[in-house]
């Protein structure tokens, strides 16, 4: 599963702090038997001991980044799911994606497990 984090956790208010996103995709993923893979803008929180892939983009935009590895599962003909509201980017990585899931559903989920 690709997770754009900045896109889920600005999905409520308050925002959901980057650590906790991580730790409530852990938590999730264990619950569903699923690797999520959650990228960030910049700099990623450490997954610490849960069960999740975060990623540090730098410079490169999370989107393109996420484009980019939706690209490659797809070809390799992997399957994954994608986490976004982000319309553009739905339309560069969603179209390999088995499950598209939208970032509010997803955080108002996950908020659920607190």
């Amino acid at each position: 599963m690709l997770v754009d984090a900045l896109n889920v956790l600005r999905s409520t208010w308050p925002n959901i702090p980057a650590g906790e996103l991580v730790e409530l995709c852990g938590k999730w993923a264990a619950a569903e038997d699923v690797r999520p893979v959650v990228v960030f803008d910049g700099s990623a929180p450490p997954p610490g001991d849960m069960p999740v892939e975060t990623v540090s983009t730098g410079a490169e935009s999370a989107d393109d980044w996420i484009a980019r590895e939706a690209a490659s599962l797809h070809g390799r003909g992997a399957t994954f799911w994608l986490v976004t509201s982000d319309r553009e980017l739905r339309e560069r990585a969603a179209p390999g994606a088995a499950r598209v899931i939208g970032g509010g559903t997803f955080a108002r989920t996950l908020l659920g497990l607190r």
